[in-house]
């Protein structure tokens, strides 16, 4: 891994667009029933909560002085059962959150995935997997909290706001001036942080991406990095990522750390004028000791809401940099779709035909140009030619995982773009040159070509593809576990186990891409037999570098410059001593010596 490849940042993104928080509401509807009960639930607590400070004035300024202890009780049991009252009430509420904010992400994270699905392999392969994996993991978690209880609070602590305000000024309405006094102060305060705030946690996403796709790449190929001693290295480039990550952090930190200092200054400064003004008026009689005392009260509890609003504002900014990736991941667009008119791809014979077929990967560099073939149902066509020629590319386009720029692609005469993309695929076995293996049983990795396959089918394909024997000595058979893409097992015996599982998927048409590249010649010889079978009734196109392979497909193409330069069959081929003859001729060449 270059030194490079994790330094450069992703672009920031465009100031926040509100139609962005507005379509996450989408996910807060389908649970307005939940949330108003909770609003409601909050209101409700908050109220009890506000009855105090005038309980308490009644107490110093009636039930005091006059000495009447029945009075006083009296208060002090008023003055518990809000208490008691409130926080039942916030308790209920917090449960209520519990499970709509539960619901949120899952809901999110569902249609995140579903969309990473449907996907294109280019998107895969321009991404580190590392950056995809964090927006649907800690992304999602990270916006749930604020699309449930963000936004509930910031109607909760906005109608808290109003209830103190309005009762202030039902006690007393001249100290109510002076609380609101503060209130200007406090919005040029904000509107001075919020960008800086924002900008900086886009920051943390970036360093975050970054470091994680990194720690994700460093994790799959660690073999690689301790074969080539590249410790050291990529400890250095991990220190440096984690730093960047540290410093971004700390500097949108820094921001955050300015909010709560800043309301509490202004908060303090506003409850000093209110005693200032309070004693002088006080002093000349315009005010009792409960007037204020419960206005100072209330003054502590009008900004409590305020302080909470700017965590919430806080929180808001943290997230929306989260919320953009998210639904930027959620936009990329899905290149190879349905047509709305597709129609279901009956039981197919596999009659394959390109009619003057151009491909490009970029817009620009064309890798296919005006290609055209025809293969006959249960005809076998090799694929051969140099590196990057677009052998894979004509297979890939087979099987529609990227869409001509020109031409058609016709299965028994129907063009494959009209048709939906299962029922291709589900009549299609494809076998790649690097098989991945999933966490599971060797059973159910089998088992993933056709699910209702039984274990007589399963063991049946094993055998056919000489993957009975290794199967057959592992602990517990065909049950035992394999770990995260088969690490215990060879590469050889992944390629047999993924050879099973394409030829229990029964497929009408069969695709091997280098299928054989990693299995021993002794196995491949032995295998042989188990292709041939494979083989048999089914259109089928293999690429292959040992053109050993292939030489009894009824017909091999030589693909380069973007075409078919020749075709035909082996003999027919050797005959010509063209392309062919030469790669084949410098192929065996190269064996004998």
């Amino acid at each position: 891994m270059a030194r490079n490849t994790y330094k450069e940042d992703e672009l920031l993104e465009e100031p926040f667009d509100i139609k962005q928080l507005l379509r996450a509401a989408g996910y807060i509807r389908r649970y307005a029933g939940r949330m108003t009960l909770a609003l409601i639930l909050s209101a409700l607590g908050g109220i009890m909560a506000l009855f105090s400070p005038m309980i308490v004035r009644q107490a110093l300024d009636v039930a005091i002085p006059a000495g009447d202890r029945r009075q006083l009780v009296a208060l002090v049991l008023m003055l518990i059962g809000f208490y008691l009252a409130s926080t039942l009430f916030i308790t209920l509420r917090s449960r209520t959150m519990v499970h709509v904010s539960q619901n949120i992400i899952y809901d999110i994270r569902k249609d995140l995935f579903a969309h990473l699905q449907e996907l294109p392999f280019q998107y895969y392969d321009d991404r580190p997997h590392g950056k995809i994996l964090i927006r649907v993991v800690n992304y999602v978690n990270s916006v749930s909290d604020m699309l449930s209880n963000g936004l509930i609070n910031i109607i909760l602590e906005t109608l808290n706001l109003v209830f103190i305000v309005v009762f202030m000024f039902l006690v007393d309405v001249k100290l109510s001036l002076v609380v609101l006094a503060g209130v200007p102060v406090l919005a040029v305060f904000m509107l001075w942080i919020k960008n800086r705030q924002r900008r900086a946690w886009q920051m943390v996403s970036n360093k975050n991406s970054n470091l994680n796709a990194y720690l994700q790449e460093s994790i799959v190929g660690a073999r690689i990095t301790q074969i080539f001693a590249r410790e050291e290295e990529n400890a250095g480039i991990f220190r440096e990522l984690s730093e960047r990550c540290r410093s971004a952090w700390m500097t949108a930190v820094r921001y955050n750390n300015l909010i709560w200092p800043g309301i509490d200054t202004i908060s303090v400064l506003v409850r000093a004028a209110i005693f200032l003004f309070g004693l002088l008026l006080f002093g000349q009689g315009a005010e009792t000791l409960g007037t204020i005392v419960a206005i100072s009260s209330y003054a502590s509890q009008f900004w409590q809401p305020i302080m909470n609003l700017g965590n919430i504002f806080n929180n808001f900014i943290n997230n929306i940099a989260y919320l953009e990736r998210i639904f930027e991941t959620i936009d990329e667009p899905v290149t190879v779709t349905d047509a709305p008119d597709a129609a279901e791809l009956g039981q197919i014979k596999g009659r394959v035909e390109f009619k003057d077929v151009s491909f490009s990967y970029d817009g620009k560099e064309q890798v296919l140009r005006h290609v055209s073939f025809t293969a006959e149902p249960g005809q076998s066509i090799a694929l051969v030619g140099p590196t990057g020629a677009g052998k894979s590319t004509i297979v890939n386009l087979i099987s529609r995982f990227y869409n001509v720029n020109e031409g058609q692609v016709l299965i028994d005469g129907v063009d494959i773009s009209k048709v939906t993309r299962r029922s291709l695929r589900s009549q299609m076995g494809i076998m790649l040159q690097d098989p991945f293996i999933f966490s599971g049983t060797i059973e159910d990795n089998i088992r993933y070509g056709r699910l209702d396959a039984s274990i007589r089918e399963i063991r049946e394909a094993a055998r056919t593809v000489c993957a009975a024997d290794f199967i057959e000595h592992m602990p517990a058979g065909y049950a035992s576990e394999v770990k995260e893409r088969g690490a215990l097992l060879s590469q050889g015996q992944k390629q047999l186990i993924s050879f099973a599982r394409t030829l229990v998927s029964n497929p009408a048409i069969l695709i091997l891409d280098e299928a054989t590249s990693s299995i021993d010649v002794q196995t491949e010889k032995a295998l042989q037999q188990g292709i041939q079978a494979m083989l048999r009734g089914r259109t089928s196109f293999v690429i292959a570098h040992r053109l050993s392979t292939i030489t009894g497909c009824d017909k091999i193409m030589y693909i380069d410059q973007g075409g078919i330069l020749e075709s035909g069959s082996h003999e027919e081929l050797m005959a010509r001593k063209g392309a062919y003859y030469r790669l084949y001729t410098a192929q065996m060449e190269g064996l004998a010596s």
